[in-house]
């Protein structure tokens, strides 16, 4: 019997509906900021707001220092347990997993009691130390998962056989052999990261930092209009990225043909 194509994108409009129905309304109500008229007051305003350029750089800064720290600690690991200690790697797969298990709340309050009375609770730059640290956490099961699933495309001790065989040093094999090779992956889970980081509310705010998230929360708990327009402009730079993403992945993929 063949199956009707009705039901399928019977369901793919009603998806579509869920997502697309809040956002028209968002973006209607946004527009509203003057009585009887559509107009763009609401985003002058936020656009204008030094809050909000101040505090969209401090979690562009945050967001791409954890996307570096992430690739460094992440990248050498999954590529050594792949190599050398593949026993290791439900032990490290399960490490990565535990920030989906332990909340938000727990872990920056865990990490302010552990650090008290120290340079990172004790200073402005050693709590924002703090919070990329803890957003490194956070990003772990992302960046791994892509990271790994980029290790799995690539042949990774032929090549690192091939390059011994050549001369090169574990530093060479690592900048020149590894990265390349996943950076594909490595882009994907570095978007995701930056997405969460971006829009990432309780652990910024219990550590009183000036980060996006909070700016929003803040925005949100003051103004009508205004919070409309800034959730239709995060929306624009979530969807922003993920089309980044899928130019520079499409970019890799083409060279690498």
């Amino acid at each position: 019997m063949k199956r009707s194509p009705v039901l399928p994108w019977l369901w793919f409009m009603l998806g579509a509906l869920y997502f697309v129905v809040p956002l028209a309304a968002t973006v209607q109500f946004s527009l509203q900021a003057r009585k009887g008229e559509l107009s763009f007051a609401a985003y002058e305003r936020v656009l204008q707001d030094g809050a909000f350029a101040a505090s969209f750089l401090f979690s562009l800064q945050t967001a791409l220092m954890t996307i570096v720290l992430g690739a460094l600690l992440v990248v050498p690991t999954a590529y050594w347990v792949r190599l050398r200690l593949p026993r290791l790697r439900p032990v490290v797969e399960f490490i990565t997993l535990l920030p989906f298990v332990v909340p938000a709340v727990v872990l920056v309050f865990g990490l302010a009691r552990t650090y008290v009375r120290t340079p990172l609770t004790d200073s402005r730059s050693g709590l924002w130390v703090l919070l990329v640290g803890s957003y490194v956490v956070l990003s772990l099961p992302y960046i791994y998962r892509a990271v790994d699933a980029g290790l799995r495309a690539v042949n990774m001790t032929v090549l690192t056989e091939a390059a011994q065989s050549l001369g090169a040093g574990w530093f060479t094999i690592i900048v020149r052999v590894l990265f390349p090779n996943v950076a594909p992956a490595l882009v994907s889970g570095a978007f995701i990261t930056f997405a969460i980081v971006m829009g990432e509310f309780t652990i910024a705010a219990l550590l009183a930092q000036p980060a996006f998230g909070p700016y929003m929360n803040l925005l949100a708990s003051s103004k009508v209009y205004e919070p409309s327009a800034l959730a239709v402009v995060s929306f624009a730079l979530t969807w922003a990225s993920i089309a980044l993403l899928q130019l520079v992945g499409g970019r890799q993929g083409a060279l690498r043909r």
